[in-house]
């Protein structure tokens, strides 16, 4: 009876012996197991709420883009103030706009990246794509709306070219209206005078002598002969004086008397234009030297 136990105790210790190692080694594994899941699920953990994070710094990028009915009016006013400011403010305006647009293309990378890695497992949390479709609906917005305010600025500058050939017209037209009333001006203050002894104007053909007998009193007076090219033009809107160079003078034209007067002055004689307007009633003026 002892020789057929003593070996039945040493099977079930042997036996004993390997279910223990057995349990150890599965109890190692399991070990190992839960470290690893709580690993895998920390680091789920840290990639998710970095996933949060960069859904909320898209978003917070997403609202500092301003175009909602303020932002969209205040861009426009800016265009709208080019019709009366410089092109500096045109190219800022424009600039702003190639701010926005590129902030949404950047907010539109960052997405992609985002549903990149949600596609290929390294975030795999409930929701996240429902996040994800929100911030490309929040970008087809912006998109939308830059859409707009692009179509907007076309709108808006092509007033302003509009604008601008219609300012340069009227200013042509201003210009040649303007060019007009100097004519005029000029023409109407302008008078044409000679100056010379009696015998140079005899010879230029302007004076005559009249009437008197055997020489006696005859009278000296116009011809009625205007060759321009023997006057001298005068502006009496800007100049008054016309200077004599002699002891003594008079006027054989028909100036009415009162509107000038012969006076003394460091070279002899000038004459002084008093009334303008009346004075240029005869538009020649001639001065005989005495």
């Amino acid at each position: 009876m002892k020789k057929i136990v003593l070996p039945l105790l040493v099977v079930v210790a042997i036996a004993s012996v390997g279910l223990t190692v057995s349990y150890n080694q599965k109890l190692s594994q399991s070990r190992a197991d839960y470290a690893a899941l709580q690993a895998e699920e920390q680091a789920t953990n840290t990639r998710y709420a970095a996933a949060i994070e960069e859904v909320a710094a898209i978003q917070e990028s997403l609202d500092d883009i301003d175009l909602g009915e303020q932002g969209t009016q205040a861009l426009e006013s800016e265009l709208a103030r080019e019709q009366s400011l410089t092109d500096d403010r045109g190219e800022q305006t424009m600039a702003r706009i190639a701010e926005i647009k590129a902030g949404v293309e950047r907010a539109n990378l960052r997405i992609r990246d985002l549903d990149e890695k949600v596609k290929q497992g390294e975030i795999q949390v409930a929701g996240m794509e429902k996040l994800i479709r929100g911030l490309r609906k929040n970008v087809a917005d912006k998109e939308q709306q830059i859409t707009v305010l692009v179509a907007r600025v076309d709108e808006l500058q092509a007033t302003v070219v509009g604008l601008e050939t219609e300012v340069a017209v009227k200013e042509e037209t201003i210009q040649t209206q303007t060019a007009h009333l100097e004519d005029s001006r000029r023409e109407i203050g302008t008078v044409y005078y000679v100056v010379g002894t009696k015998d140079e104007l005899k010879d230029a053909g302007l004076i005559e002598s009249k009437g008197g007998v055997l020489g006696i009193g005859r009278t000296v007076r116009p011809t009625g002969n205007v060759d321009t090219a023997q006057f001298t033009a005068l502006d009496t809107d800007y100049s008054s004086i016309i200077p004599v160079e002699a002891d003594e003078a008079r006027v054989v034209s028909t100036q009415p008397a009162a509107s000038y007067a012969l006076a003394e002055s460091g070279y002899g004689v000038e004459l002084r234009i008093l009334d303008p307007a009346a004075f240029r009633a005869n538009k020649y003026v001639i001065i005989m030297k005495n």
